[in-house]
C-alpha cells in the first residue's frame, strides 16, 4: 500500500462519522441484522465496501456485499467474478443476482436496468435479513442528478436530489429497507485518490462512456466544461439540493396541515378545498399522491386533474386514470381507488366455513370477518352449509327486515351511498344459490336473527 495522506484518513473518519450517525438515529437494528453494499465492482462502489468493510469489522456488525448481473456487458460475467473474488479475499458475504432487461421496454434501457437492479437488491436484502442497504452515490452523482431534474423541467421533488437516507418500497419492493448514501457528500476526485492510496482494484464499464445517454453526456462532455468555468461548482449544486429539499419539507408540512382541515373517511373534501389558493390545491393533490405511493402527475396534468374535479356539475360522477389509481369525484369529495388488475369476471369460490374469524380471498381483494355478535345468523347453521362467493351479475335482490319490501341491489346501494366505483367489486354470499349477504349492505332477513346468541355477522374489508 501507498502512503496515506490525511485527507484520505480525513475521508474515512467522516464516513464512518456518517454511517455512525445513520445506524444509531435510522437503522439501529442493523448492528445485529447487518449492513448491506450495493456492489457493481466499479471504482465507488469498491471504496464504499473497502470502507464499510473495515468499519464493520471494527465494530463487529455482519456485513454483505449484493452484486446485480445485468447481463448487458460482455464483460458482466468477468465483473461477477471479480467481485465475488474480491469479497473473499477481504472476509465479507458476497451474493449475486441476475436479471433480465426488456431491450425493448418503452422506459429505455437505463431506466429499465435500474428498476430491476433496485428489486433484485431489495430481494436480496429480504433474503439476508438485513434492513439497510449502503449505495455509493457521491456528490459527483448529486450534480448530475440536480442538472438532469432541471433539463427535464422537474419540480421540488425533482430538484431535491438524493437524501442521505430514505425508504423506498415500491423501488424496492421492501418496505423494511433503508437505503442510505454515506459517500454523498464526497467529490469523485477524493474517491479516486482513496483508492490509489489503498491500492483498491476495481473494474470499468464502458457504457459509462456511452454518450448516447443523458446522464453519460452530462458526465463526459458538460461536467468538464463546468468545472472549467466553476471550479468547486459540484458542491455548490449539492447545497442547492439541499436548500430544495427544506423547501420541499417545508411544503409537505403545509400539505399536512391542508390535509388535516380537507381529509375525512380518507377522501378530500372540495368545498374546503375551495378555500385554498390553486398552489396550496396542487400542492395538497401532490402531497395526497405521494402518500398513496403512486407517481406524480405532470404540472399540465395536474393542473388539468384539477380542473375537472372542481369544475364540474354538483352532482356529478367523474373517475380519472393516473398511474394504478381511479381518482373519483363522488357527492363533493374526491376518492383514490385502485384500478382493477386483468379480468373483472372473478370465478365464484365455493367454501365451507369451519368457524375461522377471518378468511381471506384473494381474486376478491379481501376478507370476510365471521364475528359473533347479538345479531346474525345462527352460528351452528352455518358451519353447516356449503357457502359460495360471487361477484355482481345484475338483477340481485335483498330483504334487509320482515317489514320492509325486497328491494334491488342497486337501490340499496344508493340509499347507502356507496360509491359508484365500488360497487361492482363487493361481493355477494350465496348458500344454496340463494343470496345470503350482500357486503357493505346486509343479511337476508329470512335467516337474520336479532337478539340471541351464538350468531355470525359478515364484515366485508376489502384490501
Amino acid at each position: 500500500m501507498k502512503s496515506v495522506n490525511p485527507s484520505d484518513k480525513a475521508l474515512k473518519q467522516r464516513f464512518e462519522e456518517v454511517i455512525s450517525s445513520i445506524i444509531s438515529e435510522q437503522a439501529p437494528d442493523a448492528v445485529q441484522r447487518g449492513i448491506a453494499i450495493a456492489y457493481s465492482g466499479g471504482l465507488d462502489s469498491a471504496v464504499l465496501l473497502s470502507l464499510a468493510a473495515s468499519f464493520c469489522r471494527e465494530k463487529q456488525i455482519p456485513i454483505f456485499a449484493f452484486h446485480v448481473h445485468h447481463g448487458l456487458s460482455q464483460n458482466a460475467d468477468e465483473w461477477l467474478a471479480h467481485c465475488q473474488s474480491t469479497c473473499e479475499k477481504i472476509g465479507v458475504v458476497f451474493s449475486s443476482v441476475k436479471v433480465h432487461i426488456d431491450l425493448n421496454s418503452p422506459e429505455g434501457i437505463e431506466a429499465t436496468a435500474r428498476a430491476e437492479r433496485y428489486r433484485a437488491l431489495g430481494g436480496l436484502c429480504a433474503q439476508f435479513k438485513t434492513s439497510l442497504l449502503l449505495t455509493a452515490h457521491h456528490q459527483d452523482d448529486q450534480a448530475e442528478t440536480l442538472l438532469l431534474q432541471l433539463l427535464r423541467g422537474s419540480g421540488v421533488s425533482g430538484l431535491s436530489g438524493m437524501d442521505l437516507f430514505n425508504y423506498a418500497p415500491a423501488l424496492l419492493l421492501n418496505k423494511d429497507l433503508l437505503i442510505a448514501r454515506p459517500l454523498l457528500g464526497l467529490s469523485k476526485e477524493m474517491l479516486l485518490d482513496f483508492a490509489t492510496s489503498y491500492e483498491i482494484s476495481y473494474v470499468v464499464d464502458e457504457s459509462n462512456f456511452d454518450c448516447r445517454y443523458a446522464r453519460n453526456a452530462l458526465r463526459q462532455q458538460v461536467m468538464p466544461v463546468l468545472s472549467k468555468i466553476s471550479l468547486g461548482y459540484t458542491t455548490r449544486l449539492a447545497r442547492s439540493a439541499r436548500h430544495v429539499q427544506t423547501a420541499g419539507r417545508l411544503l409537505n408540512e403545509l400539505a399536512q396541515i391542508d390535509m388535516a382541515a380537507c381529509l375525512i373517511d380518507d377522501a378530500l373534501q372540495i368545498e374546503k378545498m375551495r378555500l385554498l389558493s390553486i398552489d396550496r390545491i396542487e400542492n395538497l393533490m401532490r402531497y395526497w399522491f405521494s402518500t398513496l405511493g403512486v407517481r406524480m402527475p405532470s404540472t399540465a396534468r395536474l393542473a388539468e386533474m384539477r380542473h375537472q374535479l372542481f369544475d364540474a356539475r354538483h352532482d356529478a360522477k367523474i373517475t380519472i386514470h393516473h398511474d394504478k389509481l381511479g381518482v373519483h369525484r363522488y357527492k363533493d369529495r374526491i376518492y383514490a381507488s385502485a384500478l382493477p388488475t386483468g379480468d373483472e369476471l372473478v370465478a365464484p369460490k365455493e367454501f365451507i366455513w369451519n368457524g375461522e374469524a377471518a378468511i381471506y380471498f384473494a381474486d376478491f381483494s379481501g376478507t370476510m370477518h365471521f364475528e359473533e355478535a347479538r345479531y346474525g345468523v345462527d352460528k351452528d347453521w352455518l358451519m353447516q352449509q356449503k357457502l359460495c362467493l360471487r361477484g355482481r351479475e345484475g338483477g340481485e335482490r335483498l330483504k334487509l327486515a320482515a317489514n320492509r319490501s325486497t328491494r334491488d341491489i342497486k337501490s340499496h346501494f344508493q340509499t347507502l351511498k356507496i360509491p359508484f366505483w365500488q360497487r361492482q367489486r363487493l361481493p355477494f354470499l350465496y348458500v344454496n344459490g340463494k343470496l345470503l349477504h350482500a357486503a357493505k349492505v346486509g343479511t337476508h332477513s329470512e335467516l337474520f336473527q336479532l337478539d340471541s346468541e351464538n350468531l355470525i355477522n359478515f364484515r366485508w374489508q376489502a384490501d
